[in-house]
């Protein structure tokens, strides 16, 4: 697995939670507090210093008052469009784009939608 904590699409990350607090005209104070974390703990997060998970993740938007899958939909539509401009083939040469993977089986497993066979 590649090493994501410097990447591109990991910083896209950050800023889009960032700027979600921003919008909702939160210092990292008044979010750590919504959360019971402290204030480094956000700021550690914002910086790419520390990781959340899944989980976390979901309790940072639920502070925000931010639907996750609406989070996750929006930052693949951001990472999808960074690719497509990274990938895009140079004068002259084709290149193959590598396969992406089908966000929306994984939005549908979140939401328990059963899959079928497709």
């Amino acid at each position: 697995m590649v090493n994501t904590l410097h990447s591109s699409h990991h910083k896209i990350f950050l800023d889009k939670l960032r700027k979600l607090r921003e919008s909702r005209s939160l210092r990292q104070a008044d979010l750590a507090l919504l959360l019971g974390r402290s204030q480094s703990t956000v700021s550690h997060v914002e910086s790419g210093n520390t990781r959340l998970d899944i989980i976390g993740l979901r309790d940072w938007l639920e502070a925000l008052d931010y639907g996750f899958l609406r989070f996750l939909k929006e930052l693949d539509g951001e990472l999808r469009r960074v690719d497509a401009l990274r990938l895009r083939p140079k004068a002259g040469k084709a290149r193959k784009q590598p396969a992406q993977p089908d966000l929306s089986r994984v939005i549908r497993l979140f939401q328990g939608v059963p899959l079928t066979e497709e």
